[in-house]
């Protein structure tokens, strides 16, 4: 795992969303670069309609397979706001989450699936 640089530092050099694949394609400045299916994306989503008001009230997103981004909208010089193909709208990527969720990708998506099976839930 890398080190995280300090947050005031932590910004995007480029990001591409890669619509064919379904994917979000993010460098920052330290040289860390990160590929984010839209389906990650969308299952961790910074919002309340995803995260709950606080922990235990996590909602399990199921069905979220071939969800895509529709729109990308920067939120000042620190975040974006994602629009994707399901509707959802809500919860603000700031450019440290986003870090986090690349360097976090493999226990994040592990946990994800675990979930799944043990609630008897499919991606599709």
């Amino acid at each position: 795992m890398n080190t995280k640089p300090p947050i005031d530092s932590l910004i995007p050099t480029d990001i591409v969303h890669h619509q064919k694949t379904r994917s979000l394609e993010i460098e920052f400045n330290n040289g860390d670069k990160f590929l984010l299916t839209c389906e990650y994306l969308r299952v961790f989503s910074p919002s309340a309609e995803v995260r709950g008001h606080g922990p235990g009230q996590e909602v399990l997103q199921i069905g979220k397979q071939d969800v895509n981004i529709r729109h990308i909208e920067a939120v000042g010089h620190y975040a974006l706001k994602l629009t994707f193909t399901d509707g959802h709208d809500t919860g603000i990527y700031s450019w440290d989450y986003l870090w986090s969720l690349g360097n976090e990708y493999e226990p994040n998506w592990s946990d994800y699936l675990e979930r799944l099976k043990k609630n008897g839930a499919t991606r599709g």
